[in-house]
């Protein structure tokens, strides 16, 4: 009982201050601004979405508002999404470290809605690898999460959803537990990719039905030791 109580208590002890959105991006090592609001639809807090059925889930609060400008990248190109807390100017102010978990990241072709519906696929996952969880890994890089985008994708407009999924309250089933269970911190990208590739991404899955409150990439509890058995939610990598 102990255990659970300290455990409960450290992770609501630092709900407040773990909370993060999206600034911008970096396209091969090249920094494309302050991306709220402008190709990034933005949310209108930092807060984390819990309700799996909520239309917010896919691309967060002003997931529906289509950002004015597109952020421009090649297929193959090596993307960087940076994250922080409340200060963007703030090298340290980033996410909580408590806020252990995954990151996904999720395409689809551009919609002026929120994103509803079965039009996704998985670009790339990062759960717990090489001791150590993704978000940790994120701090360490300054809020940057790298990945690429398939050589063969096809040309066109997009949506990238990048997903931070922090598990330090995850012991508990969100639905069953108000106020616990995963937290997610989704956010959209809206960006235009040229290239000469013909891959279409599969386009079938559905963030509203495709994620389940039992799913052990939500419903997974970090401090038992068997974090190397952890695997992120959603379907497999999209590889063309």
């Amino acid at each position: 009982m102990l255990f659970t109580f300290t455990t409960l208590a450290l992770a609501l002890a630092s709900t407040v201050s773990g909370h993060a959105t999206m600034f911008g991006i970096s396209v091969n090592g090249k920094d494309q601004g302050d991306g709220r609001n402008k190709y990034i639809r933005s949310p209108a807090t930092n807060d984390p979405v819990r309700d799996l059925k909520s239309p917010n889930f896919v691309c967060n609060t002003n997931g529906g508002k289509p950002a004015p400008s597109f952020a421009k990248a090649a297929a193959g190109d090596k993307l960087s999404f940076r994250w922080f807390h409340f200060n963007p100017d703030d090298p340290n102010d980033i996410l909580d470290p408590s806020h252990k978990g995954a990151i996904v990241t999720y395409i689809a072709p551009y919609t002026t809605g929120n994103g509803a519906g079965p039009i996704w696929s998985k670009l790339a996952e990062q759960g717990f690898e090489g001791g150590e969880w993704a978000t940790i890994k994120m701090i360490a890089n300054g809020g940057q999460v790298e990945f690429a985008l398939p050589k063969a994708l096809a040309p066109g407009q997009y949506l990238i959803r990048q997903e931070l999924l922090a598990l330090h309250m995850a012991d508990f089933r969100g639905d069953t537990n108000p106020g616990r269970g995963a937290e997610s911190y989704p956010s959209c990208v809206q960006v235009e990719v040229t290239g000469s590739g013909d891959a279409v991404p599969d386009q079938d899955f559905d963030f509203n039905t495709g994620y389940k409150y039992d799913d052990p990439g939500l419903f997974f509890n970090i401090y038992i030791g068997k974090n190397a058995e952890y695997k992120p939610p959603g379907p497999k990598v999209w590889t063309p």
